[in-house]
């Protein structure tokens, strides 16, 4: 099962905000056995919106989508998804019901929010007051992330994979090019394992991490029970 990680927002593509968003999707996708294949920001621009989604939700089986579901003029999420599946938006009576009771200072700006694409299922904010929605594959999240976070946990088992992804990773206090060589056979021998390495350099010497993971577990026990006698060997 794969994932591909949308964040939407003109603060992110600019860097004024990092996208700590697409960091912390990733990690909780593979914790469900979910493989992430793509991650993009893009900024708050109907026409780029429609073409991603348009192009990347049939590949893949879930696509996870953050930011602009707010109600200032550049939170046009909504817009962009309904016109990606060519469905109107509409909207959800009990969802702006519920908007309007709870937010009375402002009712008719927060009712704004329940006028989501034909067809979509509202998702509940456990924190916030901007629901998420799902259309077919596609799930769309808040983009401040304590409430991305809560939206995504309330209905994380609804993503989850048949197999978890597990991990082994050990730091070597050495260099890629003198490993290579083990990384490279073991990627041969274990397809269904992805080996990875990532080199740093610090006041005390170059440093690698090496990563496998995988959700096939024989596969992953196998690949680091002889990795590991093979970088103990190199090192």
């Amino acid at each position: 099962m794969d994932a591909a990680i949308l964040t939407i927002g003109n603060e992110v593509v600019s860097g004024d905000t990092e996208n700590t968003n697409a960091s912390w999707l990733g990690r909780r996708l593979e914790e469900l056995g979910v493989k992430v294949v793509m991650s993009a920001a893009i900024p708050d621009e109907l026409d780029r919106i429609v073409s991603f989604v348009r192009r990347e939700a049939p590949g893949v089986d879930h696509l996870i989508v953050t930011g602009g579901l707010g109600g200032t003029p550049d939170d046009i999420t909504r817009e962009a998804l309904a016109a990606a599946f060519d469905v109107p938006q509409e909207l959800v009576p009990e969802v702006a019901d519920d908007l309007r009771s709870r937010f009375t200072g402002n009712p008719d700006y927060v009712a704004h929010w329940a006028e989501l694409p034909r067809g979509s299922r509202p998702l509940e904010n456990p924190l916030g007051g901007a629901p998420g929605f799902q259309i077919e594959n596609t799930w769309v999240l808040p983009g401040l992330p304590s409430e991305m976070k809560a939206m995504f946990d309330r209905y994380a088992d609804e993503l989850r994979a048949a197999q978890p992804i597990e991990s082994w990773r050990r730091r070597y206090r050495t260099r890629e090019s003198i490993i290579s060589p083990a990384l490279v056979e073991a990627t041969a021998r274990w397809p269904a394992v992805l080996v990875g390495s990532y080199p740093s350099f610090g006041d005390e010497g170059p440093e690698v991490e090496v990563v496998l993971k995988s959700s096939d577990l024989d596969a992953l026990e196998a690949a680091r029970t002889w990795l590991e006698a093979e970088l103990d060997r190199l090192t």
